[in-house]
């Protein structure tokens, strides 16, 4: 399969940049969801490139190194978890993607969005896209993207929000809805990291 099938089409319609666009961390119950986009040079083969949600911990780390290092341009946003209770999630990832493309020191003519949504009821892509279902797994823009948003993520969560509030143990579970998690949320309430949205289901078993 050509990873860079998508890239290739808009190229040969006579567009010079296009960047991938990806984000990481809507399902979690706390902290920000992330978005990345990357200009990559054209044809770039990075090794093993592909959904980070298909590879490890170990791999996805690695190729964060590689693709900050020989991107053309990168940029990395997020919106926190107030806002997210706010905006709704939806609204949250729209926002943090066009924040990300908006980040780029080159700006791109088109951008390859990962998923089938480019707009929510307050924030959309506002600049030329095509949306690409599973676009992670088919784009080495999108790929890349992924890559960077969820290690990004990962990292605030294992690192930053663990250090906050060690008693939830993110460093375990980043976040997400896991069985320590809940039991976590059961013995300490949510801390101010924590999306008071995503917690109904949790709050209506109290």
């Amino acid at each position: 399969m050509d990873l860079w099938a998508f890239e290739k089409e808009q190229w040969n319609n006579g567009v010079q940049t296009v960047c991938g666009v990806d984000e990481a961390g809507a399902g979690p119950l706390a902290g920000p969801v992330y978005a990345a986009a990357v200009i990559l040079p054209r044809e770039l083969d990075i090794s093993g490139l592909n959904d980070s949600k298909k590879l490890s911990e170990k791999k996805r780390e690695a190729l964060f190194d590689i693709i900050t290092a020989q991107a053309v341009a990168y940029s990395i946003a997020y919106v926190e978890a107030a806002e997210i209770d706010e905006i709704d999630i939806l609204n949250a990832r729209m926002k943090a993607m066009q924040m990300a493309i908006d980040g780029l020191s080159v700006q791109p003519d088109v951008a390859l969005i990962d998923g089938n949504r480019d707009h929510g009821s307050r924030y959309a892509i506002q600049m030329p896209h095509q949306l690409i279902i599973k676009g992670d797994s088919l784009s080495a823009s999108i790929a890349a993207a992924s890559i960077l948003a969820k290690v990004s993520r990962d990292r605030f969560a294992a690192g930053e929000l663990d250090a906050q509030y060690p008693q939830y143990h993110f460093v375990k579970h980043k976040g997400y809805g896991t069985k320590l998690h809940y039991e976590m949320l059961d013995t300490y309430g949510p801390c101010p990291q924590h999306r008071v949205t995503f917690l109904k289901k949790w709050q209506a078993q109290k």
